[in-house]
This record gives structure tokens, sequence and C-alpha cells, in this order.
């Protein structure tokens, strides 16, 4: 199977959730940029707030579902950025209505 960004981005979106709310964190906006090169991943995301005690777990969720729908040789690279920082109008319309932001 092809690594492209959109195949990375979607395998992401069905496996790696928020702990605390449950939705996917493609859904909530918190992936910023995916890159692929060989076999080194690049996720560039950030988290709902500074602080998120979960970091660790939602790297660790993004690095399992990469590494098993592309291989345990794949590296992946998870940088966490707080610029621009997240805004619930980065949701998607259904996370939004989940969330009662809509």
């Amino acid at each position: 199977m092809d690594i492209t960004p959109e195949a990375m981005r979607e395998c992401i979106r069905e496996n790696v959730y928020d702990p605390e709310l449950g939705l996917n964190v493609v859904d909530l906006g918190l992936l910023y940029d995916l890159a692929i090169t060989d076999k080194q991943a690049h996720v560039e995301m950030t988290l709902t707030t500074m602080g998120c005690p979960l970091y660790d777990v939602i790297q660790a969720d993004i690095t399992r579902a990469l590494q098993e729908q592309f291989g345990q040789e794949l590296q992946v690279e998870v940088e966490f950025v707080f610029d621009p920082p997240w805004t619930p109008e980065m949701m998607s319309e259904d996370a939004r209505m989940e969330m009662g932001f809509a």
C-alpha cells in the first residue's frame, strides 16, 4: 500500500481519538500537516489546550496506528505545535454538532 498524506490522514481519522472528548483528532481539527519521505512520517498537530496531559497517549496512538497500517519499519515523528492555537471553528461540521458548537 502506498503511503500518502491522504492515506495517513484517513488512518489517523479511523484510529486515533481524543481520550477525553471521544472524537477523532482529525475531525477535531487537531491535525495540521502530514508528510512522508521514504519510511519517515512527520505529523504536525496541536492539542485543544497547551497543558493537555494526554499528549503522550495521542502521540503513541498515532504511532501505533500508522505502523499497524503501513509497517513497523515506518518511523513516526509527532510534533506538537500551538501556532495557530486550536479553536472550535477548526472542527469538522459533524464534530461541532456532536460537541454542541453548531
